[in-house]
């Protein structure tokens, strides 16, 4: 019983906490935009839109990635680029070249715009792109698959991110179990974020 009482009390303390927006963290279950499009540069809010634009003309499924999806789930920060989870369609093959279809935004205003592909993160992430969740209009990689791409990064400022993520509340469970369908190898990686989130 008190063990379940400081597990609540814990959790509560946990969606109080502020980002590094000085916002402070919701739920992420309540997947937003809004709040990080006020806080990041215009030019980086202006880039991805234009962007998202673009790749809709194409007809390039996609769905936003990186930094501004990590602040749509709870955790506000700084980026200065853009990161999109792109599909197939995304690229031209020419032999054992990839070059990206004419058209494809590299930078806007600026802004430097990089492109993930489900060939080589896992074919799982096609079905991010055929059902994307949005925002703003924007399509966004569900928190599950942001997570997975972050511990497949293994980059010490995206492994923040996991850790993040996690204070805002991300749903240990839901992760824990696309890593083991996906991506087993990455789950003690996943719990050692876990305890290093809930240790702070």
């Amino acid at each position: 019983m008190r063990v379940r009482r400081a597990v609540r009390v814990r959790k509560q303390m946990l969606t109080m906490q502020m980002s590094y927006a000085q916002i402070p963290r919701r739920r992420v279950n309540l997947m937003d935009l809004k709040e990080v499009f006020r806080f990041v540069a215009p030019r980086v809010r202006d880039a991805a839109v234009k962007s998202a634009a673009r790749l809709d003309r194409l007809g390039i499924r996609y769905a936003l990635a990186g930094g501004l999806a990590v602040g749509a789930y709870g955790y506000i920060r700084a980026t200065t680029d853009v990161h999109f989870l792109v599909g197939e369609e995304a690229f031209e093959h020419q032999g054992p070249l990839v070059a990206f279809k004419a058209g494809v935004p590299i930078e806007v205003d600026g802004i430097r715009i990089d492109y993930l592909s489900p060939a080589s993160l896992g074919s799982q992430l096609e079905e991010v792109l055929d059902r994307p969740h949005k925002s703003e209009g924007l399509a966004v990689v569900p928190i599950e698959a942001l997570i997975y791409m972050k511990l497949a990064a293994r980059r010490r400022k995206d492994l923040v991110d996991v850790i993040e993520l996690v204070k805002a509340g991300a749903d240990v469970k839901r992760v824990r179990d696309y890593l083991v369908q996906y991506a087993g190898d990455l789950t003690p990686l996943f719990e050692e974020m876990v305890d290093e989130a809930l240790a702070e």
